[in-house]
């Protein structure tokens, strides 16, 4: 139901001499005896009837009011809930990243005096010294833990051992050559070879802890990562939308905007999980963004589940006699044949005219009958109830 104030075009603290005013102005304007050319009148004129039928009764409306500051101060509540989950997150997050960082420098400090240790006392024994392999090196310092935001520190850190090591190696190097200069040749070159192991045995390890880390850092092969908040939104459809499945965009709390096409089975309050699209934080896996369905009003429908119901305005004559009747549907103009004797607590069932379900069906469209009188006092018509209800005296 859409907000009777804004149906009747009036304020939320308007009076009740003001709210019969204003139906009553708009009743008479939208008249469907008025507006004969216009196929939605009926509709709204009837929903001008639902709205002052709120707003009249000072029970029905209070109720109203109350549902609307609920429904705000709920989702005011929801919002600051998630910014502050989001906030509490993040800092933990970075508190945690800067201390690994900082557990990682020192590691790679002292891994980077081994592997000088190891270059001066030739390629065996550097192999010796650097045992411990790059990624159980990772693995003591972090244990279980990820800390992705270290990445930028620890590639500085790398680059300025291999700086170093690059000396070392050409020294390494150099050595053989000059012990070699007066000796068998083939004993020359086995030493510059082992000379060469060493420099690049020096380099692997600053390479090795690199790729370690960075593969930490990124998430490769953690699925054990804590999932970041999911985001939620609500999305305003129309009926039109849901029955064409149509391309439906929504932004996020945080600004951003997504898209998504709507399934089948979707009607009020249904919810779409979009996988990944939720809020980003570092250290954890993305979010999900969940949107929620809300049908727009239309003036010419309500929505029950996967039932659409229209209202068809009778005067007396059809109601007794029966009629054929044209009223619009989600997808066009549809015949509707009135049997006699029909009164306004009948409904008129048209299958598959409603909303597509999960299943692959449809819903129904229910056509409520309103008997109306006539816009003037018809004399005949009076006599004849007033004789039906007294009796007919000669």
């Amino acid at each position: 139901m859409r907000d009777p104030y804004k149906v009747l075009g009036v304020k939320r603290d308007a009076g009740a001499d003001e709210i019969k005013a204003a139906w009553r102005n708009m009743a008479k304007a939208v008249h469907p005896d008025h507006n004969q050319g216009d196929p939605t009148a009926t509709a709204r004129f009837a929903e001008i009837g639902r709205a002052y039928e709120t707003l009249k009764d000072p029970r029905k409306r209070n109720l109203f009011d109350s549902a609307v500051r609920m429904a705000e101060a709920k989702k005011q509540e929801q919002t600051i809930m998630q910014q502050r989950h989001a906030a509490r997150e993040a800092a933990e997050r970075a508190k945690a990243a800067q201390a690994n960082a900082e557990r990682v420098m020192e590691e790679l400090a002292r891994a980077n005096a081994n592997a000088q240790k190891a270059a001066a006392a030739g390629a065996k024994q550097q192999q010796a010294g650097t045992a411990e392999a790059a990624e159980e090196m990772v693995e003591r310092i972090f244990g279980a833990q990820t800390a992705r935001t270290a990445g930028a520190q620890a590639q500085s850190q790398t680059h300025s051992q291999q700086a170093q090591a690059k000396p070392h190696a050409a020294e390494a190097a150099k050595q053989p050559e000059q012990e070699t200069t007066e000796s068998d040749p083939a004993k020359a070159e086995d030493e510059h070879m082992e000379a060469s192991a060493a420099g690049s045995a020096n380099m692997s390890l600053p390479l090795s802890l690199l790729t370690s880390l960075m593969r930490r850092f990124t998430g490769a092969g953690q699925p054990g990562l804590e999932k970041a908040p999911d985001e939620v939104a609500t999305a305003t459809v129309t009926i039109e939308d849901i029955m064409k499945g149509s391309w439906t965009t929504v932004s996020l709390p945080e600004g951003r905007e997504v898209g998504f096409a709507l399934p089948a089975g979707t009607t009020e309050g249904h919810q779409i999980r979009l996988k990944g699209q939720g809020f980003k934080l570092p250290g954890m896996q993305r979010g999900d963004a969940v949107i929620n369905i809300h049908i727009a009003p239309d003036p010419r429908f309500t929505v029950d589940g996967f039932d659409v119901h229209a209202v068809l305005p009778l005067n007396i004559e059809n109601a007794v006699l029966g009629t054929e009747a044209r009223i619009d549907g989600p997808q066009g103009p549809l015949n509707v044949t009135v049997p006699a004797w029909s009164g306004s607590d009948k409904t008129i069932r048209i299958p598959d005219k409603g909303l597509p379900n999960d299943s692959g069906g449809k819903g129904d469209l229910v056509v409520e009958l309103r008997i109306m009188l006539w816009e003037k006092p018809d004399d005949k018509v009076t006599d004849l109830m007033r004789s039906m209800r007294e009796g007919l005296f000669l």
